[in-house]
């Protein structure tokens, strides 16, 4: 069950299971639930990634493990754990798993890096006629980019 911690009658439900739960002696799990990014966060980065792979040859998938996470964001998307069996590894987070402010750093990061390094400006999302015309240069080169 979630609960709004920031809604009094929540406050007071959650307390009630709470009680009842620990009358009961049962095994619990409390977990924070962060805010998640947006859909319009996900459906804007993936056309940036489009496009710059669009423009570089690369397909999108490369260009959003290797450029996006690995190269501009590693902070965000490389972790390391230990393995039983092949002792410290790496890995790459998904984006799903990144929250608002963290998806708005990363993109920002990534278009700040492509106009930097590679010469290719991506516009921000409020620039919806350069938006618009990144979208139909992303649908002519498709089938090249996966």
């Amino acid at each position: 069950m979630l609960y709004s911690l920031s809604n009094p009658l929540d406050v007071q439900n959650a307390r009630t299971r709470l009680e009842l739960l620990i009358k009961r002696g049962c095994t619990v799990e409390i977990t924070e639930k962060k805010a998640k990014r947006t859909l319009n966060q996900n459906a804007y980065l993936h056309l940036l990634l489009g496009y710059f792979a669009s423009q570089t040859g690369n397909t999108l998938e490369w260009v959003k493990q290797q450029y996006y996470k690995k190269l501009c964001n590693p902070d965000l998307f490389i972790g390391e754990k230990q393995d039983q069996f092949l002792g410290r590894v790496k890995y790459v987070r998904s984006s799903a798993d990144l929250r608002t402010d963290e998806m708005n750093l990363s993109i920002e990061r990534f278009r700040n890096w492509s106009a930097s390094e590679a010469g290719i400006y991506l516009p921000e999302a409020v620039n919806e006629a350069e938006i618009a015309a990144m979208q139909i240069e992303v649908e002519r080169y498709q089938t090249y980019l996966y």
